[in-house]
């Protein structure tokens, strides 16, 4: 048996206002809720420091965007090394006149800022008009080290995608972590809604199963509303969790209200698991050349 690694986890599930002051004084003080309940590594939801704008495309959004390492970055590194513990923050990037991205910064427990990771994958649908606003990431899928553990994050979208968890698993994540902003279309029906749900939780718990890993979510949750007044706006449906090694639930919040949850996750698992479920080993790394297509129909 590996020796035993066990460390604790928070996430904060955010009701985001319209105020980005309001909004990173909350996220750091739930922070330091988390800490004081003894979570080591504290998961932040999708660029909680403002509702989410990509409800409507408005060049007047591109303000909220600021630079990395900045404002917020240095914020949450303070709270970061004064309560000795993670924090994944989800930031809106600018990195340059036109240039914007949805980006996760990992900043370890001394207060550093040990890791970038840029949303590889962007949405453009109703209510989740993202393209408009963000470049595609291009710092790849990687995995950070800190004082707890070696961390991978990816951010929401990301969620549906196996490639980016698998190839976060080999380049040696401890565990993955997923800032989230997802919700229901208050005008899709009652079983439809619970249908996206059901799925989007199913999805990350795959991605646990089959890289033998704990996955970590952390979601917004309350109704905001659509800007330009054409939609019903977007009502999100909390429901963070970790899961463990095998899929199960080691905590989860509930859908309608902002919450603190504080999990202890023992990597001794991920080690059994993968003993016993050796999927890593039976990859045949030799017949996968065709992922690389868009879509093999020649």
């Amino acid at each position: 048996m590996a020796p035993p690694h066990t460390f604790t986890l928070g996430l904060v599930q955010m009701r985001c206002s319209a105020d980005p002051r309001d909004n990173l004084e909350r996220a750091i003080a739930r922070v330091r809720e988390a800490a004081k309940e003894g979570a080591q590594v504290i998961c932040l939801p999708e660029l909680f420091r403002s509702q989410y704008f990509c409800q409507t495309e408005d060049h007047a959004n591109f303000d909220l965007a600021e630079p990395i390492p900045g404002p917020s970055t240095e914020a949450l590194a303070r709270v970061a090394k004064e309560a000795h513990v993670v924090v994944i923050g989800s930031l809106f990037e600018r990195r340059a006149a036109g240039v914007y991205h949805n980006t996760a910064v990992v900043l370890d427990a001394d207060g550093s800022h040990v890791g970038t990771y840029r949303k590889m994958h962007i949405p453009d649908d109703p209510l989740y008009y993202e393209k408009f606003y963000f470049t595609p990431g291009d710092l790849g899928f990687q995995a950070f080290a800190t004082k707890h553990a070696k961390v991978g994050t990816l951010v929401c979208w990301d969620q549906w995608y196996p490639e980016g968890a698998r190839l976060m698993a080999l380049a040696g994540a401890d565990l993955l972590l997923y800032p989230t902003a997802i919700g229901w279309n208050p005008a899709d029906p009652k079983d439809e809604q619970a249908r996206q749900r059901d799925a989007w939780i199913t999805i990350q718990r795959s991605h646990a199963v089959a890289n033998g890993l704990p996955v970590v979510v952390a979601n917004r949750v309350g109704f905001e509303p659509d800007p330009s007044g054409q939609t019903k706006g977007s009502q999100f449906w909390g429901s963070s969790f970790v899961c463990g090694p095998q899929g199960e639930f080691i905590a989860q919040a509930g859908t309608d209200k902002p919450e603190v949850l504080v999990a202890d996750v023992d990597l001794t698992r991920s080690e059994n698991v993968r003993r016993w479920w050796p999927f890593l080993r039976d990859r045949r790394i030799d017949a996968y050349d065709g992922l690389l297509k868009r879509f093999n129909d020649e």
